[in-house]
């Protein structure tokens, strides 16, 4: 047990203990034999006006947004947060009559973040914006002390290896000079035109400069890290800035033993001044990690079963997972609050299903979608008997677009749902079908490789790319909370008539047509295996 953090179960315990009292047993059997009378009876808009109502004057969006991300916090795969993510999510069902389990599918490396502190020491003092990257290496608590050294420009990879010796006791910069820390759409707004093209006509030879020069080095910015401390590097530091204002991507630290950092575009910029201008700046770095060992890792799975078509399924699915580099309230808490949402609302109104019910929290698709991969390797008679997947996972926007990924039919009985739903919500949603399966992005790819039916709940964007997506911005306060009641509203319905439809889902395939890109036939996506010992090697 960490001393730094209480035991989870006092969370759970907290959590239950907001429960309603109890009804009484005759009372309890009444209500549940009403229900099931009234599922029986309800028609379709009856259910669908029953699902708005709960959402809307019941919404429990906000609490478990509150628990999962202000509470919990970030889930990397292989960290406590990630396994009390599970915990929380099995105990929040429990309290809805849900039956939930977490479902081991692999091993990784087991690590947790601890404190960041990162100080210019000299020739000034000030202490600077940025954080551990994840996996990072320690540095105990004393910290790293040393001058800095920015990447040279070399003609190949002899004058690089060269150059390397150079690194030796310094921390190394390894990111681009930004020329500017305001987003294009700030340029758009005040600068004038004529400024505005100079700037990103400077910017984009900056950049080709900088991939040429990489290119060079005969490293990419994935292996750089591990050479530069092979050759003696104390530290790296970086700045992955996601063309926002306070926004930088915050990935793993491809080092084994010395820490990696990454700093903010202003302060990044700073240092990298103060080197290229001879002021030979001199940092500290306090990052503050623990190595767990090898940790199980695991998908929770909840199950609503079916009365009249146990055998088949109807999936609600979302990433469980997320970057660490702030709490992943859109990337994909977003996403899992919509999944649980529906859940819990179906649950009350359409407590029978006619087919099974699974809602599918996956781990480590930030990894490569290894969850859900898992999950479809491992069940095949439940892949065999899906009817429909659902997945959310790109923002807390709205639901504005649902393609067919391929299936011949899929306008058939897509279409056949969407058209129980509300005006409200379904006119700001396009579709296109059948359109053509998906490689990966998101868990429904591992299912559309096997052919089974699966779609992504795609949303509106929100800035999600430069401002959310696996950046340090990633908090609750992004969520929009209408728009994801919005989808919750979406799923719970698609989930309904997918379960109620009278016939079974076509998987029958388009036939695709030339890729643009290669100038060959396409062909469908191939089914990958997960990575079941990630972060080992």
């Amino acid at each position: 047990m960490n001393p730094r953090f209480p035991p989870f179960n006092q969370y759970i315990s907290y959590f239950n203990n907001l429960r309603p009292p109890k009804m009484k047993k005759g009372i309890l059997t009444c209500a549940c034999l009403l229900s099931i009378a009234l599922g029986l009876s309800q028609s379709t808009e009856e259910i669908v006006s029953a699902i708005q109502k709960e959402a809307t004057e019941n919404s429990q969006l906000e609490n478990l947004a509150h628990e999962l991300m202000d509470v919990i916090g970030p889930r990397l795969v292989g960290t406590p947060q990630m396994k009390n993510a599970n915990d929380w999510a099995v105990a929040k069902y429990a309290k809805w009559g849900i039956a939930a389990e977490n479902q081991e599918w692999g091993k990784w490396r087991g690590w947790e973040r601890g404190i960041t502190h990162i100080d210019l020491v000299s020739p000034r003092v000030v202490s600077l914006s940025g954080m551990q990257l994840a996996w990072s290496p320690s540095t105990g608590q004393k910290g790293v002390t040393a001058n800095l050294i920015t990447l040279p420009a070399v003609a190949d990879s002899l004058a690089f290896v060269k150059w390397l010796p150079n690194v030796k006791g310094k921390f190394v910069m390894v990111s681009m000079h930004q020329p500017t820390g305001r987003p294009d759409y700030n340029w758009e707004e005040f600068a004038t035109e004529q400024s505005f093209e100079k700037m990103k006509t400077a910017r984009d030879s900056l950049v080709k400069v900088w991939r040429q020069n990489m290119n060079n080095t005969g490293y990419t910015s994935r292996n750089i890290n591990k050479a530069l401390e092979k050759s003696g590097a104390l530290g790296i530091v970086q700045s992955r800035w996601s063309n926002g204002f306070g926004a930088n991507k915050i990935f793993s630290a491809g080092t084994d033993k010395i820490p990696a950092v990454d700093l903010s575009l202003e302060d990044y910029g700073l240092l990298y001044r103060m080197v290229q201008n001879g002021a030979n700046p001199q940092i500290k770095v306090v990052a503050e990690s623990k190595e767990l060992g090898t940790v199980p890792t695991f998908n929770t799975i909840a199950t609503i079963p079916g009365k009249e078509l146990p055998n088949e399924y109807v999936i609600l699915s979302a990433h469980f997972d997320s970057w660490d580099g702030a709490t992943g309230a859109t990337d994909n808490g977003t996403g899992t609050i919509t999944m649980m949402e529906a859940a819990r609302i179906l649950k009350k109104i359409y407590p029978n299903p006619k087919r099974t019910i699974i809602i599918g929290l996956w781990g480590s698709e930030e990894q490569g979608l290894n969850g859900s991969r898992a999950f479809v390797e491992d069940n095949p008679d439940i892949v065999k008997g899906l009817q429909a997947a659902f997945n959310q996972d790109n923002g807390t926007g709205r639901v504005v677009n649902i393609l067919g990924q391929g299936f011949l039919h899929a306008y058939d009985y897509v279409g056949r749902w969407l058209e129980a739903v509300p005006e409200d919500i379904s006119q700001h949603i396009e579709t296109s079908f059948p359109g053509n399966p998906a490689r990966g992005g998101s868990d429904y790819a591992s299912f559309v490789a096997v052919g089974a039916p699966a779609f992504s709940l795609s949303s509106l964007s929100w800035s999600y790319w430069n401002y959310t997506w696996h950046t340090n911005l990633d908090t609750y306060d992004k969520i929009v909370f209408d728009d994801v009641r919005n989808n919750a509203i979406l799923t719970a319905i698609m989930a309904y008539m997918a379960s109620e439809d009278p016939e079974k889902t076509s998987r029958e395939k388009s036939v695709l047509g030339i890729n643009p890109r290669t100038g060959e036939k396409g062909v469908w996506p191939e089914p990958r295996s997960p990575n079941r010992n990630g972060g080992l090697d």
